[in-house]
């Protein structure tokens, strides 16, 4: 059973949020309208030993409505590294996603996320990048992502139109499998494209983690837009 704690100012979509993701079997341990009561509610549940598993949330909230939400993930994660973060928000903002994905990853962290809102429409799709997200995988928006990737650093450059594209899945959380089902391309052809990007972002086979590595650096390329 994964638990779930939501943040948004809006009770509307916060309700309609609950409500979903009930329906689809998760958990809602807590329900916060404010940053400063989300601090205080989840430090509350963590001393009871009761974290929960993922928390959502947004990124503009009270109680100063700028980047409180985000701010107050980040400093969560921060405290609580097995906790899961997954941002929804309305804004193409590669600086808010940067600064999710840019805390260090420990054994045992859980994993990150950054969706814009209209993700959760496509129920499917949204609740198949939470469960990515609650078993410590990462994931992003692809319109996020795209804004991203204006620069050529740390190899980037190196990389194929065809490359770019297969690590933007896996920015996405896609397994090969479903990389290969998304793209039209044989499991084999989705490997070499792997590989190649292992290659060119000078990732050695004895590195651990590799596909996250790749991930962090594709997340990291990015400017603020």
């Amino acid at each position: 059973m994964t638990t779930l704690a939501i943040a948004d100012d809006s009770a509307l979509l916060r309700e309609g949020l609950i409500g979903l993701l009930e329906r689809q079997g998760f958990t809602v341990v807590a329900r916060e309208p404010r940053a400063d009561t989300l601090r205080s509610t989840m430090t509350r549940l963590a001393d009871q030993g009761e974290l929960p598993d993922v928390l959502i949330t947004d990124v503009r909230m009270p109680p100063t409505m700028t980047n409180d939400g985000l701010q107050a993930a980040l400093d969560l994660k921060t405290r609580y590294p097995e906790l899961a973060v997954l941002v929804l928000s309305q804004y193409v903002a590669p600086v808010y996603a940067q600064q999710l994905f840019a805390l260090p990853s420990t054994s045992g962290s859980g994993g990150s996320g950054y969706l814009l809102k209209d993700r959760v429409s496509h129920v499917a799709d949204f609740i198949q990048s939470l469960r990515v997200v609650a078993a410590g995988g990462m994931v992003i928006d692809p319109q996020v992502a795209s804004a991203m990737m204006r620069s050529s650093r740390s190899g980037l450059g190196d990389l194929s139109p065809r490359e770019l594209e297969v690590l933007e899945l896996m920015a996405r959380g896609l397994s090969n499998s479903q990389i290969a089902q998304e793209l039209v391309l044989s499991n084999a052809a989705v490997a070499k494209h792997v590989a190649n990007i292992f290659v060119k972002l000078r990732l050695r086979p004895d590195e651990e983690n590799r596909r996250v590595r790749a991930i962090l650096a594709f997340l990291a390329d990015g400017k603020p837009a």
